[in-house]
């Protein structure tokens, strides 16, 4: 029987510190080579609408599956099917739109934990929609926070925003009235929008900050200019054959010297020891996120199997032999 997981299911089960553990490993076995992960690709539906999949398989753990979603009209759903490798049964269907957000917040509060200095305490960020919420929380996970700035277009929203997040995480939240108010002095920045429009310049960024770029996913898309690229000391991906893909910040900046891709480091292999991470207190680090469905798969095994020690028991009956007719 395959377990049915639901949105409340997932909200209930899954914590930023359940989903940093998560990824954190799941980086570190990517970057020793025991998991392997697909990139994302798109299908256009009518109407304008998309297809997107993505798949990863996870060896030590013995699970592989796909995040699959679908974003027409306006309206995005996701699912993750969850398999065992050893049998290809399918443990658990997932809903997956709380698990998406929380595990993108977790794989920048894991780059904040390994990339930015120790002594980090001020964060900027701009953009205050969900996912702006997790990647804050998860940032204040890792890091003392003293001091939080955050800038959005509508005043509104970033009044709310500053008002629930700092109920969140116990910091207080001001708002900026503009997004370099928000980054100047920061020692943690966060770009977490989904316009076309630049909203990093590197002109605006300190000796030692650290950047966690993850807003932008497709290659028209951007949102720092070509000096914020040009100016991290370090820069990290989370796939590197996904980001050539789909990482505008970098791709732009890359347009005219594609030599300049060899510099570019997987977060794993930094976690992993096989690459170098930060070496002076000075370096400004760049952590570009696209999203990899391995963050997927490693939260939804933790979500099914929280799930199981919990007594969840809401089953799909998939692939079950008919009962026997009695004649």
């Amino acid at each position: 029987m395959t377990l049915l997981l639901t949105e409340a299911d997932v909200r209930e089960l899954l914590s930023m510190r359940v989903a940093l553990d998560a990824v954190e490993e799941s980086l570190v076995l990517q970057g020793k080579g025991e998991v392997s992960v697909e990139p994302r690709r798109r299908m256009k539906l009518p109407d304008q609408g998309l297809l997107h999949y993505m798949a990863a398989c996870d060896r030590a753990h013995g699970y592989f599956g796909m995040k699959i979603y679908t974003s027409v009209r306006g309206a995005v759903r996701f699912v993750v099917p969850l398999y065992r490798s050893s049998t290809g049964e399918m443990a658990a269907l997932i809903e997956a739109d709380a698990l998406g957000q929380i595990r993108t917040g977790a794989a920048s509060g894991v780059a904040t934990k390994y990339l930015a200095n120790a002594d980090a305490r001020n964060a900027g960020i701009i953009g205050t929609g969900y996912q702006a919420r997790t990647q804050l929380e998860a940032v204040a996970a890792v890091r003392p926070l003293e001091r939080v700035r955050a800038y959005g277009r509508s005043p509104e929203r970033r009044a709310q925003f500053c008002r629930e997040m700092t109920a969140r995480i116990g910091v207080e939240v001001t708002s900026a009235n503009s997004c370099e108010e928000a980054v100047r002095g920061a020692d943690i920045v966060t770009t977490a929008t989904t316009g076309l429009q630049i909203v990093l310049e590197g002109a605006w960024l300190s000796p030692g900050t650290h950047v966690n770029a993850i807003g932008a996913n497709f290659a028209q898309k951007r949102e720092l200019d070509d000096d914020a690229v040009r100016c991290a000391d370090l820069i990290a991906v989370d796939s590197i054959e996904q980001a050539k893909m789909e990482a505008g910040d970098l791709i732009q900046a890359f347009s005219v010297d594609a030599s300049r891709w060899g510099t570019v480091q997987e977060l794993g292999s930094i976690l992993a020891g096989r690459a170098p991470g930060r070496t002076r207190a000075s370096q400004i680090t760049l952590f570009k996120s696209n999203g990899i469905a391995s963050w997927d798969l490693a939260v939804a095994a933790r979500v099914y199997e929280l799930a199981l020690e919990r007594g969840i028991r809401q089953q799909i009956p998939l692939w079950e032999p008919a009962a026997s007719k009695e004649g």
